[in-house]
């Protein structure tokens, strides 16, 4: 299983990762979210913590 944390602090919300990996993340009250905690198998959250420009996400 691989872990999916959002550092909340770090966010600004410009919805990178959104448009990156819509199944796994989500936008709500401004900061992106994930919208599992963890996941089976990654497909796109890697690239999406890649694309975030203030380096928010965390995949491990």
């Amino acid at each position: 299983m691989a872990k999916i944390v959002v550092n909340q602090d770090k966010c600004i919300g410009c919805g990178a990762c959104v448009a990156t990996c819509p199944k796994s993340f989500k936008l709500n009250s401004g900061k992106a979210h994930a919208v599992k905690g963890e996941v089976k198998e990654l497909t796109c959250e890697k690239a999406a913590a890649s694309g975030c420009p203030v380096g928010a996400i965390s995949v491990s």
